[in-house]
């Protein structure tokens, strides 16, 4: 599964894990990514966004109700 936003490009950063002796370690910091269903190009679609995207309303979701009236 690819944890990429579909918005913004948001993916997956190497870093270190440094522990109390300060010795370090590879680790993964994951992007909170939701699958949502979206409007994309006028057309309802479940995506995977970033809950940054979201917040900032970068895109318009898409909820029964709302697809049923249009």
């Amino acid at each position: 599964m690819a944890l990429r936003c579909v918005v913004c490009g948001k993916g997956p950063v190497a870093g270190k894990s440094i522990s109390h002796s300060h010795k370090t370690s590879n680790r993964r910091f994951l992007p909170n990514v939701h699958k949502v269903k979206v409007l994309l190009n006028g057309r309802p679609q479940r995506v995977k966004v970033c809950s940054r995207c979201l917040r900032s309303r970068k895109v318009s979701k898409v909820g029964p109700r709302q697809l049923s009236a249009a």
